[in-house]
């Protein structure tokens, strides 16, 4: 399996692109990899002597930046590693496409490259995240940022790209879908969101209601479905969460010689707790709703998290899951139809 790999994405690239990529070939020998770059980038590549055998090359002349207007720098910059690498993956040269690049770049060449599955309006970024009451058994939230504005007919194909997405990725059996408000109670929320209850209620999929933020870190749905608004909120607030968390608890055991000596004592209890919360052990987040397979990593993905992105569209492509969602919003839509004409 041939994944391409961009070089330019990210605030730490190349050098981040180069050690995941490492990383991803030592963990996988089934895996192949294309790293696609600016020249000098794909000169620092060379000089980390991957494997020969399994590592090709591209040079590319232009990279997209993040302070560009997506639109806009997609069609004029045709030569980007972005674009050569959604073309590769197109055309079949690639099985899946890894970048760290700009989250609206990546989702405007993938609606000019692969297009959308039927039956999808708008596109969603989806991610895993660490379930606290249940170690071995992540969660998955979506949208996370990929559109801001969303319908509730929207959210219902989220659901159902999720769900299905949870099922053969993540392992989990007949995933338990919530819909992110501000009440369980099923008249509560905006006016769309009551609307994408109603929906929900009549979807193909393990529905079971409305879910409140402060369940969704103990299992309270295995899918959390919400606009991109919402979710990219909830997304930075955990980050930042975490990185507060995390630094408090430095200070407050770097004090007194009682703090240090305890901290010492209780260092690999808390390195396992923070780990969990730890964004690079996911890895990236796929652009659902794409006809084609694109993982979005985090911008400042490290080298950890590259490898775990690289791995997340291994398995994508592995269990088929682009074949399987296509069938289903093709249904999902087909029944939204049909209920609006009865």
């Amino acid at each position: 399996m041939r994944i391409l790999v961009d070089l330019m994405g990210g605030d730490l690239a190349p050098a981040s692109v180069i050690g995941g990529a490492k990383q991803a070939l030592d963990a996988d020998e089934r895996l192949q990899l294309t790293l696609i770059g600016r020249p000098e980038a794909v000169r620092e590549a060379r000089a980390a002597r991957l494997d020969p055998d399994r590592t090709d090359y591209l040079e590319t002349a232009e990279v997209i930046e993040a302070d560009e207007q997506p639109a806009m720098a997609a069609r004029r910059k045709r030569d980007s590693s972005i674009m050569v690498g959604m073309r590769l993956a197109e055309s079949g040269e690639g099985a899946a496409f890894v970048s760290a690049g700009p989250t609206g770049a990546l989702m405007t060449a993938g609606l000019m490259v692969f297009g959308r599955l039927a039956g999808v309006r708008r596109p969603a970024l989806g991610s895993a995240f660490p379930n606290l009451a249940s170690p071995d058994r992540s969660w998955f939230m979506l949208d996370i940022g990929a559109n801001v504005d969303a319908t509730p007919e929207d959210l219902v194909s989220y659901a159902v790209i999720g769900s299905l997405y949870v099922q053969l990725v993540l392992g989990i059996p007949e995933p338990r879908v919530g819909l992110l408000n501000v009440g369980v109670e099923p008249q509560k929320g905006s006016e769309m969101a009551k609307r994408a209850y109603e929906l929900l209620t009549t979807a193909a999929i393990n529905f079971q209601g409305n879910v409140e933020a402060r369940d969704i870190y103990e299992g309270g749905a295995d899918v959390v479905v919400c606009d991109g608004f919402v979710g990219n909120i909830l997304l930075k607030g955990m980050e930042g969460l975490v990185g507060a968390m995390t630094g408090a608890i430095r200070t407050g055991l770097g004090g007194t010689l009682r703090a240090r000596l305890g901290g010492m004592l209780a260092r690999p209890s808390l390195r396992d707790a923070l780990g969990s919360l730890d964004y690079t052990a996911y890895g990236g987040a796929p652009l659902f709703g794409l006809d084609g397979v694109c993982v979005k990593c985090h911008g400042s993905s490290n080298a950890r998290a590259i490898r775990n992105g690289i791995g997340v569209a291994a398995t994508f492509v592995a269990k088929d899951a682009l074949t399987a969602m296509s069938s289903a919003t093709v249904a999902a839509g087909s029944n939204r139809s049909s209920e609006g004409q009865q």
